[in-house]
């Protein structure tokens, strides 16, 4: 077999990055591994969502050129936009979870969007991805019934349902307390150490200090990485 982590699950190669019609960002390049953690930080209105929009295919790109999952960006046709969306996980800093529903059909709803057919097989990894998160007891609440952390959780059991190669993050703490964050780094590093990469934007110097990963940062239309 051949060494799948020589091949980024995502890649940027002198990109520019689009915010509607301006370029917020120039030239960057970014590979991410599997395994791998890695930070966007920089400060308000340094390009950092645009990155993750473009990831996930809501921007297009500039010049250069970007895959993720195997989905080569500047190709990309609106019939597989959903195809490369299902390959990822992604995480906002709102949840964005369906309110009218409980725990359980809003996961129900996502699979069954991503062609899952067979009940049984849909509740059961239900269950497996709301243990991952330690939100089990929790199926039949609804969103509204739970604190800001709890619904987090939930939106990365989300996130995890596809068994997606990257989950990406847009500032998942910034709606919540420090205590209730650290849980939330916790359960992140702990998914990352199991094998899935993940990209996370954050603000918040506090957190990539204390759970390390790759940095990237953006500043005067740019994004580097630090050594």
């Amino acid at each position: 077999m051949e060494n799948l982590s020589t091949e980024p699950v995502i890649s940027f190669k002198n990109a520019d990055i689009i915010n509607g019609e301006s370029t917020v960002i120039y030239g960057m390049n970014m590979d991410v591994y599997p395994g791998d953690f890695v930070y966007i930080v920089g400060k308000v209105g340094t390009g950092k969502t645009s990155i993750i929009r473009s990831m996930i295919a809501e921007n297009k790109l500039g010049k250069g050129s970007g895959t993720v999952c195997g989905y080569d960006l500047t190709k990309l046709t609106n019939k597989q936009i959903p195809m490369l969306r299902r390959a990822m996980g992604v995480v906002f800093q709102d949840f964005q979870l369906l309110m009218d529903r409980s725990v359980e059909d809003n996961l129900s709803f996502v699979l069954r969007a991503t062609g899952w057919k067979d009940q049984s097989k849909i509740d059961a990894r239900i269950m497996e991805v709301l243990e991952a998160v330690g939100m089990d007891k929790k199926a039949h609440k609804m969103p509204h019934q739970l604190s800001g952390g709890e619904q987090q959780r939930i939106a990365i059991a989300r996130a995890l349902l596809n068994k997606p190669q990257v989950i990406v993050a847009d500032e998942p703490t910034g709606n919540l307390d420090s205590e209730t964050a650290d849980g939330i780094m916790s359960l992140l590093s702990q998914i990352n150490k199991e094998g899935t990469a993940i990209v996370m934007v954050t603000h918040n110097k506090e957190i990539f200090e204390n759970y390390p990963g790759r940095v990237m940062v953006c500043s005067n239309e740019t994004c580097t990485e630090i050594q």
